[in-house]
């Protein structure tokens, strides 16, 4: 009886507008950090600069990945985020590092999470993983990612609030995200990246009316309550595009703070919406025999 009404509750949950979790999760976010990830969070202090005038790749999951050759990122420094595992290829360019922002409970259960994480930790290679501090219990209590370094980040603050172009230090709670690639980009900057070209960060799915990716999902696929089994956003308009105005928010700052501490930000991606930042065709960042 007691599963059956969890279940109930947690399909209720789902059916929930965005703006409600939002507020639940900022009242968990009250709550003060533990001991364990206050320590993990100053372990990202060894990360600081560490691949200071380097460049990187932000590999998001946007269908127009399809388009690129992605082979031709095998020997750069690539951060892949959520499912970008499943990305075709995956192995050739090897990411060195794994970023996955915070998970809502109120749309996966725990279970779900759980067998997400072990796919992921499967087919990740070696890539270094970072989570949000909300995910540090079910990792410690199901023993994932065994032999894998998981770093932690703790997404608790509120990028309106930022008063300056600092880079966003890691070490420290910071802003939470609309999207992952942006929690990406504070990773890139923070560990000393000048260059950083994202990829397949569409944003686009408001013209469409569809939520789709570059690849098909597997064990994630069937639980985004927010669309339908085909990928229709059941969204009002008003809803999705306050979302919008928060992220766009999100990449002018980032822009801002890239801009004033000599970080260039390039969208290397065919198509999109998004225009915080200049355009330069992949293949014009990349040496031509590694471009076909």
């Amino acid at each position: 009886m007691a599963a059956a009404l969890r279940k109930v509750i947690t399909f209720a949950s789902m059916l929930l507008p965005y703006g409600v979790h939002e507020l639940r999760r900022r009242h968990r976010q009250r709550i003060e950090l533990s001991e364990p990830i206050l320590q993990a969070l100053k372990a990202n202090r060894e990360l600081a600069g560490c691949h200071r005038g380097q460049r990187c790749f932000v590999l998001a999951n946007g269908p127009s990945v399809k388009a690129l050759d992605l082979t031709a990122l095998e020997g750069e420094t690539v951060i892949s985020v959520s499912n970008g595992y499943l990305h075709a290829d995956f192995m050739r360019f090897a990411p060195k590092y794994h970023v996955v922002p915070q998970i809502t409970y109120g749309t996966m259960t725990e279970d779900q999470v759980a067998r997400w994480f072990a796919e992921m930790h499967e087919n990740l290679g070696e890539a270094e993983l970072f989570l949000n501090e909300t995910e540090a219990q079910i990792v410690a209590e199901r023993k994932l990612f065994a032999g894998r370094k998981v770093r932690y980040v703790a997404l608790r603050t509120n990028f309106d609030e930022i008063g300056d172009t600092s880079i966003i230090d890691i070490a420290k709670p910071i802003p939470r995200v609309d999207s992952v690639p942006v929690l990406a980009l504070m990773i890139a900057m923070h560990m000393g990246f000048k260059n950083i070209v994202l990829l397949g960060a569409d944003h686009d799915s408001w013209r469409s009316g569809y939520y789709t990716y570059a690849f098909d999902l597997k064990t994630q696929a069937g639980t985004d309550f927010s669309v339908t089994s085909d990928g229709r956003i059941l969204s009002s308009n008003y809803d999705t595009f306050q979302s919008l105005a928060r992220l766009w928010r999100q990449y002018r700052r980032l822009g801002m703070i890239a801009s004033a501490n000599g970080v260039r930000i390039i969208n290397g991606g065919v198509g999109g919406e998004l225009d915080e930042f200049e355009r330069i065709p992949l293949n014009l960042l990349l040496p031509q025999d590694k471009v076909r």
